[in-house]
Protein backbone atom coordinates (compact mmCIF):
# COMPACT_ATOMS: atom_id res chain seq x y z
CA UNK A 1 0.00 0.00 0.00
CA UNK A 2 1.07 3.63 -0.86
CA UNK A 3 1.37 5.69 1.86
CA UNK A 4 0.75 8.80 -0.06
CA UNK A 5 -2.92 8.88 0.00
CA UNK A 6 -3.56 9.15 3.95
CA UNK A 7 -6.44 11.53 5.28
CA UNK A 8 -3.92 13.16 7.10
CA UNK A 9 -1.43 14.48 4.15
CA UNK A 10 -4.12 16.70 2.26
CA UNK A 11 -4.63 19.94 3.54
CA UNK A 12 -8.57 21.53 2.71
CA UNK A 13 -7.96 24.62 0.75
CA UNK A 14 -10.65 27.18 0.80
CA UNK A 15 -11.21 29.75 -2.52
CA UNK A 16 -10.11 32.47 -0.07
CA UNK A 17 -8.04 33.40 2.28
CA UNK A 18 -9.17 33.76 6.45
CA UNK A 19 -8.62 37.37 5.95
CA UNK A 20 -10.99 37.31 2.91
CA UNK A 21 -14.02 35.91 4.81
CA UNK A 22 -13.39 38.32 7.54
CA UNK A 23 -14.06 41.51 5.21
CA UNK A 24 -16.49 39.57 3.73
CA UNK A 25 -18.25 39.73 7.28
CA UNK A 26 -17.70 43.10 7.67
CA UNK A 27 -18.89 43.83 4.43
CA UNK A 28 -21.86 42.45 5.00
CA UNK A 29 -22.23 43.81 8.34
CA UNK A 30 -22.44 47.16 6.23
CA UNK A 31 -25.21 46.20 3.68
CA UNK A 32 -27.36 44.98 6.77
CA UNK A 33 -26.39 48.76 8.41
CA UNK A 34 -27.76 49.73 5.36
CA UNK A 35 -30.62 48.32 5.42
CA UNK A 36 -31.38 49.07 8.77
CA UNK A 37 -30.89 52.85 8.75
CA UNK A 38 -34.00 52.18 5.79
CA UNK A 39 -36.88 51.14 8.05
CA UNK A 40 -39.27 53.11 9.63
CA UNK A 41 -41.49 56.26 8.10
CA UNK A 42 -44.74 54.52 8.22
CA UNK A 43 -47.79 56.07 9.14
CA UNK A 44 -49.95 55.10 11.33
CA UNK A 45 -53.00 56.51 9.85
CA UNK A 46 -53.02 55.03 6.20
CA UNK A 47 -55.19 58.20 5.15
CA UNK A 48 -52.29 60.74 6.71
CA UNK A 49 -49.17 61.44 4.45
CA UNK A 50 -46.05 61.12 6.54
CA UNK A 51 -43.13 63.07 4.72
CA UNK A 52 -40.49 61.46 7.39
CA UNK A 53 -40.10 58.55 4.42
CA UNK A 54 -38.59 60.89 2.41
CA UNK A 55 -36.01 61.53 5.03
CA UNK A 56 -32.26 62.30 4.40
CA UNK A 57 -31.60 59.29 6.31
CA UNK A 58 -33.82 57.19 4.47
CA UNK A 59 -33.26 58.88 0.68
CA UNK A 60 -29.82 59.26 0.76
CA UNK A 61 -27.43 58.09 3.66
CA UNK A 62 -28.60 54.43 3.29
CA UNK A 63 -28.75 53.99 0.00
CA UNK A 64 -25.14 55.48 -0.20
CA UNK A 65 -24.00 52.97 2.70
CA UNK A 66 -25.20 49.91 0.88
CA UNK A 67 -23.88 50.93 -2.47
CA UNK A 68 -20.55 51.04 -0.19
CA UNK A 69 -21.02 47.43 1.52
CA UNK A 70 -21.34 45.82 -2.31
CA UNK A 71 -18.56 47.29 -3.14
CA UNK A 72 -16.83 46.67 0.00
CA UNK A 73 -17.97 43.13 -0.70
CA UNK A 74 -16.06 43.10 -4.47
CA UNK A 75 -12.96 43.94 -2.48
CA UNK A 76 -13.16 41.48 -0.04
CA UNK A 77 -13.55 38.90 -2.65
CA UNK A 78 -10.83 40.74 -5.18
CA UNK A 79 -8.19 40.99 -2.89
CA UNK A 80 -5.18 38.34 -2.81
CA UNK A 81 -4.82 36.81 -0.02
CA UNK A 82 -1.61 36.73 1.70
CA UNK A 83 0.95 34.25 1.77
CA UNK A 84 1.97 33.17 5.40
CA UNK A 85 5.00 30.58 5.86
CA UNK A 86 4.34 26.89 6.46
CA UNK A 87 6.47 25.83 9.14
Amino acid sequence: MSNKNKPEDKKVEFALGRENYILLIIGFAIIVFGFLLMIGGKADNPNEFNEEIFSFRRITLAPIIVLFGFVFEIYAIMKKPTETEEK
